[in-house]
């Protein structure tokens, strides 16, 4: 019986040691699971920062265009349509990216019209707003590649073991990739007059 209670004791042990191990495996599953989504989340505010300052930048770009060149409006209202479209608070990732890569297209074009006019081009505060519109453009292609890494950890660690069981029992979607849009991957045409 001795023999017996010790193999029964030793057993549980095992047993107790297993379930410990579990537990503690799923709970830090959870966790990782967490912080990377609070991760993503963060990225995603921060992207959303760096879009709102270039969606501030964008009338006060357009009105000093505007002032010298009048005859271009189609070019101002297609910039304005844009921002309002990417500025609408209910869009979901992919047609916010979407949104925004219309805009930037919109934008690439205003500056292409700013181009025929010189006196535009030596406006000194056209140039300081082209110099803000850039410097938030680097700060959004920064936040985007933040964002796009910490989705793919996000997601990385929802599809792997044993963060793939947790996320199944828990409430973790995929999160989706900020992504170019095909207008963005198409070459740059230069035309010199």
């Amino acid at each position: 019986m001795d023999t017996m209670g010790v193999v029964v004791g030793a057993v549980g042990a095992v047993i107790a040691i297993v379930v410990v191990g579990l537990v503690w495996t799923v709970v830090r599953s959870y966790n990782r699971l967490i912080r990377l989504r609070n991760q993503t989340r963060a990225s995603w505010a921060q992207i959303d920062v760096q879009l709102k300052r270039r969606h501030d930048l964008i009338p006060n770009l357009v009105e000093t265009a505007a002032e010298y060149a009048a005859h271009e409006r189609g070019t101002f209202e297609a910039v304005t349509t844009a921002r309002g479209a990417a500025a609408s608070p209910d869009l979901g990732t992919a047609e916010r990216a979407e949104a925004e890569n219309a805009l930037s297209s919109t934008l690439a074009r205003l500056l292409v019209t700013a181009e025929s006019y010189p006196e535009l081009k030596a406006s000194q505060t056209f140039l300081r707003l082209q110099s803000e519109l850039a410097g938030a453009e680097d700060k959004i292609a920064y936040a985007r590649q933040f964002y796009n890494a910490a989705v793919q950890s996000y997601n990385t660690a929802q599809e792997s073991f044993p963060g793939n069981l947790v996320a199944g029992l828990s409430e973790h979607a995929r999160q989706e990739y900020f992504e170019a849009g095909a207008e963005s991957r198409e070459s740059v045409q230069v035309r010199f007059r």
